[in-house]
């Protein structure tokens, strides 16, 4: 059973019962310590995953069950650093003895500046997170991946601005559209090997990072007011009562879907959740 009747309540399995979707299974899931990266890592413990997370920020246990807590082990670490991503992979083989998912989820925003106001640091701080870090968390899983007959899954979580141009800055709007194209080139490279890659397309998760971002003193207002102005960015922005927002586990449940089974087929797609926003 992969969904519940509410889009935010998690799977409850019964006492005593075995999850084939989870049970056995090791993931890896950067950015777990809040938003999709938590509601992932949480979704995927109740499937009875075995989940090492990965995160710059702390890790509160308080937010999981205590009986997931034995199947959980949280690595703190920036993962841009020189060492970081390996380190974090070894831990988890040792942890679980095997790996079977990653799901890189851990990303930043930009401050909207488009190529003529942009900033060096701004950029490569945007690319190194959202484009180097996944693209290496890949080269050190897939090994393990390959290990195994069965193979294995991979998710990255991209994003509208992966499809368009007109959703964020341009160090964002790049960072998602080379992460699209990286996941693509893997499920082709290994799709004889059992290895599936597939990417997922958040619209507008958080309908309160509009209000944030306006008031950090570094965002190119210019550059925000340029995508904040578009009718169908507000209509995401500010959904009607009758459509709210899209929230973090109703992506995790996208992603979880893309791990199981029922999808061994898909391969190398990229999978927009986001209310046909990226269709216009």
């Amino acid at each position: 059973m992969l969904y519940t009747p509410t889009p935010d309540t998690l799977y409850h399995p019964p006492p005593h019962h075995i999850d084939p979707l989870g049970y056995s299974r090791l993931a890896i899931i950067t950015g777990c310590s809040s938003g999709i990266g938590l509601a992932t890592t949480q979704l995927f413990l109740s499937h009875q995953f075995q989940v090492v997370g990965l995160d710059i920020a702390p890790f509160d246990y308080d937010l999981l069950r205590v009986e997931d807590h034995g199947r959980f082990h949280f690595h703190l670490g920036d993962l841009t650093l020189p060492g970081q991503i390996e380190e974090g992979v070894r831990i988890a083989h040792h942890f679980g003895g095997r790996v079977d998912v990653l799901v890189n989820v851990a990303g930043i925003l930009d401050t909207f500046s488009s190529a003529d106001t942009l900033l060096d640091p701004d950029w490569d701080n945007v690319i190194a997170v959202n484009l180097t870090v996944p693209v290496k968390m890949m080269r050190a899983v897939i090994p393990y991946l390959k290990q195994r007959p069965e193979g294995g899954v991979i998710v990255n979580v991209a994003s509208t601005a992966g499809r368009s141009g007109a959703v964020a800055g341009v160090a964002y709007t790049a960072s998602k559209h080379g992460l699209i194209g990286a996941t693509k080139n893997v499920a082709w490279r290994f799709r004889n090997e059992n290895i599936r890659a597939n990417a997922v397309l958040p619209g507008s998760v958080d309908s309160s990072v509009g209000n944030r971002i306006t008031q950090e003193q570094r965002v190119d207002l210019e550059g925000y007011r340029a995508v904040d102005d578009r009718p169908v960015h507000a209509l995401q922005a500010n959904p009607i009562a009758a459509l709210p927002p899209i929230t973090a586990l109703e992506v995790a449940k996208t992603i979880l879907f893309l791990v199981s089974d029922q999808a061994r087929t898909i391969n190398g797609v990229e999978l927009p959740v986001d209310r046909a926003w990226g269709v216009v």
